[in-house]
């Protein structure tokens, strides 16, 4: 018996799925377990692989092509199987679907025109918008909307020219035969152009969440001037004997790791009815990629090395630029970093990563004057922006946070022991 697979849902928050690719197609033959097709979601490229046996009979998403979630992506059945009662009955149930979207279109309008009406304001309705103006009481130039529209193509200042028309009015002729004498601030005529690409799946998902975090939590933000020397100094020494390559951003990791541990509060998120406090530490490490932005994560920070963090990282980064991240690797982080350092970024702020309470922005190091037992000397600074979630966490546990973060990172030989590399 022919039986519909849909569009799966392959993360939780994805709403929509793209067919990147069918690795059959109708007639063949498909077994339980066997690769049916690749689903692109809101973060990865997936494998989607048929938990049933049968023939492919029908394809109900083409690739490159997009569906909802539940919707139908194909029918497997018996060989040669009139599978058209089951498209039928799945129709119905669009159009039904269809009917409720269009009744609650419909009072929607409704509504919106009654309360247009209470708030329409009678105007004079003696004038008619396709109406030339062809006299003026201000001594403002007379001229067509075709030759004004003309003079702008051409860059032709109408104080230049002379009208021929009545009144002395510009006419369509009088554009033509201009001809600048030297007086005229002819400018440059462009062309406009643009393009347009379909939003991606990915983007579809940033642009929710980020716009339902930034709208329902309400944010405040915490910056904060941390002195390098001496990370950067640490930094030289560590790379000497450690196996990888350390970066700023591994240091600044497991230094948000240690300081979490001593400011749990921070590590925290809103559960509606309730705050759940982590003992866990989930760092959440955002990744650019084509798309928009992916946020893999550190599971237990603050107990692994310096090695493990760097390698961890550059893993994820490899696999988010390829699309081939799992769910298993982007969820479940309790805390979030966003370092634009890298580019040149000295400040600067970000959205709340749900279901975090906190999220902490990173901006680069910076040559600066700073003031030292009373004498300025050069040093280095990195600015760094809490921007939390104040229903969860208040003003001054923000602020004992970064103070401790400041304090690992201005005195590294106290964070990092002997097996922290």
């Amino acid at each position: 018996m022919a039986e519909v697979v849909r569009m799966p849902k392959l993360s939780d928050t994805m709403t929509e799925g793209v067919v990147a690719a069918w690795h059959k197609k109708v007639g063949d033959k498909v077994k339980s377990g066997e690769l049916l097709a690749d689903i692109e979601t809101d973060k990865a490229t997936m494998e989607f692989e048929s938990f049933q046996n049968g023939v492919l009979l029908y394809i109900g998403v083409e690739k490159g092509k997009g569906a909802p979630v539940d919707s139908i992506l194909a029918i497997l059945g018996n060989e040669g199987e009139d599978i058209s009662a089951l498209l039928a009955e799945e129709a119905n149930k669009g159009v039904s679907a269809k009917e409720e979207v269009k009744v609650e279109m419909k009072e929607k309008v409704a509504e919106e025109k009654h309360v247009a009406k209470l708030e329409t304001v009678q105007t004079p309705q003696n004038t008619s918008p396709n109406q030339s103006v062809t006299a003026s009481n201000d001594g403002r130039q007379k001229i067509s909307p075709l030759a004004k529209k003309l003079a702008e193509d051409k860059g032709i200042s109408i104080n230049n020219v002379k009208g021929s028309g009545d009144n002395g009015r510009i006419i369509k002729r009088d554009i033509d035969n201009f001809k600048s004498n030297g007086n005229s601030m002819a400018s440059f005529v462009g062309v406009e152009s643009y393009t347009e690409e379909t939003v991606s799946q990915m983007r579809k998902t940033i642009a929710r969440r980020l716009a339902e975090s930034k709208f329902t939590a309400p944010h405040f933000y915490l910056t904060m001037e941390i002195e390098m020397d001496e990370i950067m100094k640490a930094r030289e020494a560590i790379n000497t004997v450690a196996e990888v390559k350390i970066s700023f951003n591994d240091l600044v990791i497991k230094a948000v790791a240690a300081s979490l541990r001593k400011n749990p509060k921070v590590n925290s998120s809103w559960l509606g009815d309730k705050i759940r406090y982590n003992n866990h530490i989930h760092i959440g490490v955002a990744v650019a990629v084509e798309d928009g932005l992916l946020v893999p994560v550190v599971r237990f920070a603050d107990g692994k090395t310096l090695s493990q963090i760097s390698t961890e990282v550059r893993t994820f980064v490899a696999k988010a630029k390829d699309k081939k991240l799992q769910p298993s690797d982007w969820e479940g982080n309790t805390f979030t970093i966003s370092n634009l350092g890298m580019f040149g970024i000295e400040e600067f702020t970000a959205i709340i990563n749900p279901p975090d309470a906190c999220i902490l922005a990173i901006g680069g190091i910076k040559p600066s004057p700073i003031v030292k037992n009373g004498q300025i000397v050069a040093g280095n600074i990195m600015k760094v922006t809490l921007s939390c979630d104040h229903r969860v966490v208040d003003g001054a546990t923000g602020a004992t946070f970064l103070q401790t973060l400041k304090h690992n990172l201005e005195n590294p030989v106290l964070m990092l022991g002997a097996n922290s590399i």
